[in-house]
């Protein structure tokens, strides 16, 4: 056996005892890494290695350094640090909560002044305010399924503030043509995330 072989056969083994001891399956790896389960399949059986910045990747998932990957197991239990995931869920929830807090907020004040007749809008414009929190929050904690999911809300929540401020503050007929004109960029999400699962 090859010294390339022999690292390649000790990677596979320590990604197999790693995500086994953190209770995720191929499939959910591949989810956090933003590669398909085929390629994790491959690493755990030693027809390829994941590049150096993959790895690192699963060692911060896994709370353990690099060197634990590429080399032969020693004798020390190590729990992953999985409890990420609810921290980042919470972070996500609380920020979405802030928006609709500060357009509350802005709902009230706007109450106090007379000349204004259209105070509702403003939780029309916070459901484009969450759907851009989420994207944010996607792109940095989430995968390919979370990231489609919101762009996809970002397309369909613009549609509908601007249908909904149009209809509003002018007579322009066929308004709902909004929503068809949103309709390719909703295809090029979906093309997205299909291209993107196919790593």
């Amino acid at each position: 056996m090859s010294e390339e072989e022999d690292v390649k056969d000790i990677i596979a083994a320590n990604l197999v005892r790693f995500r086994n001891k953190a209770g995720l399956t191929q499939l959910q790896l591949a989810e956090m890494l933003n590669y398909s389960d085929k390629a994790v399949s491959k690493w755990e059986r030693a027809e390829s290695i994941p590049d150096i910045r993959v790895l690192m990747q699963i060692a911060g998932i896994y709370n353990i350094k690099l060197d634990d990957l590429v080399t032969k197991p020693k004798e020390k239990e190590v729990k992953p640090v999985l409890h990420k995931n609810k921290k980042h869920i919470l972070i996500t929830a609380l920020s979405v909560v802030l928006v609709w807090f500060i357009a509350t907020g802005i709902f009230v004040l706007l109450c106090f002044i007379p000349e204004v007749n259209y105070e509702y809008l403003v939780f029309i414009a916070a459901t484009f305010a969450t759907s851009v929190v989420l994207v944010v929050f996607s792109s940095v904690w989430g995968n390919r399924i979370t990231n489609a999911i919101s762009s996809s809300l970002v397309v369909w929540t613009l549609a509908a503030n601007v249908f909904v401020f149009m209809i509003t503050f002018t007579h322009i007929p066929n308004l709902w043509l909004i929503f068809v004109a949103a309709s390719p960029f909703e295809v090029l999400v979906i093309l997205w995330f299909f291209f993107r699962k196919v790593k």
